[in-house]
């Protein structure tokens, strides 16, 4: 029984499930949008969204806690000049997940993560 068991195992290890998410954060942060599948995509939300809301303080504590996960010096340059400024006057809720459709090969269900109120640069 799962009893009060939080989060998708994705068919992974938990080093490839940290390593899929810093990467699928840092390409969402860097183009404001990503079609992923449904699975990823609901696992993604709270994780980019936890690095938002510390991005916002804009500290250089904020900064190095961000920078852990996030690797890309431009990507954080970007979340922290950019996207936290734009994302100020929210409290939360900084992604949308929209469901696209099925994927022909596999049948898996798509959505489109993307950031709410930052205009999308793609």
């Amino acid at each position: 029984m799962r009893h009060q068991v939080a989060g998708r195992r994705l068919s992974r290890s938990s080093s490839h499930r940290r390593a899929l998410a810093t990467a699928q954060a840092t390409a969402l942060l860097r183009h404001g949008r990503i079609e992923t599948t449904l699975a990823k995509a609901k696992e993604l939300r709270p994780y980019v969204e936890s690095l938002i809301t510390t991005a916002k303080g804009g500290t250089l504590h904020n900064r190095r806690i961000v920078g852990a996960d996030i690797k890309d010096k431009d990507v954080l340059k970007k979340l922290f000049d950019e996207i936290a400024p734009a994302l100020a006057n929210r409290a939360g809720g900084y992604t949308r997940i929209l469901k696209t459709g099925i994927r022909k090969g596999d049948s898996a269900p798509l959505a489109l993560i993307e950031l709410v109120s930052h205009e999308v640069s793609a």
